[in-house]
């Protein structure tokens, strides 16, 4: 008998949603800075554990949008939440309960999909009583399945969470084959991770004015080098300057550590070759972020 839960993954900016979904998964496919809304669409990875098999949606962070780019990704939201079996919903383990989290536990209400709460980032607090203090004040406005605290950075309690999760599959055929482990197309992950890249060197609205377009992914007839093409978008001339760098600097380092990453994830030689160009306002503009995938 096999069994599959649809998870959503949910919470505020920065709380380590991408984190977690990437140590349950025991592999990175979505990308993690310390900057917030580092992830912009919905993004899939699968967990097959002998029979059952859980199926995570990672929605970007839910905040007040600001571009149409920010309402694009609280529709992802909107989106993940529908129609699945479960919620992960996760939070910091200090601090008050934000107004954006109560929005978001009244969505999920409205769902009645069973929530788990995993409070995050539990090796940053001294103090552990105050991981209680809120778990106690999640539980008084909402009823959560299980509340698991767990720190993605030390791996603590990830399998507990990962127990709690399965026990709300159902009885049912696996939709993806056992060996799966994301939806994303090798083109998306190639450019989120350039992307990343930028999120992590550079500082400030930079990043989060940059879209990347990979232009080319092709595999050589040898079979051991991938060329591999990629436009980065960004809003200013004097933002193509930053990106760029003193004399091609910060593009070099930006395409050296991507060039790394990718031959990690796809076992193999990268030839990577990078370009700036500048879109003004494509945060804005409804063409473009369809053109880059961000609907």
């Amino acid at each position: 008998m096999t069994k599959t839960a649809f998870v959503a993954i949910v919470g505020c900016p920065n709380v380590g949603k991408s984190s977690l979904l990437n140590k349950m998964l025991g592999q990175k496919v979505a990308i993690v800075t310390q900057k917030p809304q580092t992830t912009r669409t919905k993004i899939m990875g699968v967990l097959t554990l002998g029979e059952t098999q859980l199926v995570f949606t990672d929605t970007p962070g839910y905040h007040r949008p600001k571009t149409k780019l920010g309402e694009k990704m609280i529709k992802a939201v909107g989106d993940g939440i529908a129609g699945v079996d479960a919620c992960l919903f996760v939070t910091e383990p200090e601090g008050e309960i934000k107004e954006a989290e109560l929005e978001l536990l009244k969505r999920l209400k409205a769902e009645k999909a069973p929530v788990v709460l995993a409070i995050n980032k539990i090796d940053t607090v001294k103090q552990k009583e105050k991981i209680m203090e809120k778990i106690l004040a999640f539980s008084s406005i909402y009823e959560f399945e299980a509340v698991i605290p767990v720190s993605a950075l030390k791996e603590e309690n990830i399998d507990a969470l990962i127990e709690e999760l399965k026990k709300l599959s159902y009885e049912s055929v696996h939709f993806f084959p056992d060996d799966t482990l994301t939806d994303q197309p090798e083109r998306v992950l190639a450019g989120e991770i350039i992307r990343e890249k930028m999120l992590l060197l550079l500082d400030k609205e930079v990043p989060h004015g940059v879209a990347v377009s990979i232009e080319k992914m092709r595999e050589r007839t040898s079979g051991d080098i991938m060329d591999v093409e990629a436009i980065i978008y960004c809003e200013r001339e004097s933002h193509k300057g930053i990106i760029i760098g003193k004399k091609g600097d910060m593009l070099k380092k930006i395409s050296s550590r991507a060039r790394a990453d990718m031959e990690n994830f796809f076992q193999c030689k990268i030839n990577l070759q990078c370009w700036v160009k500048v879109k003004e306002g494509w945060r804005n503009r409804e063409g473009l972020i369809h053109n880059f995938g961000l609907d």
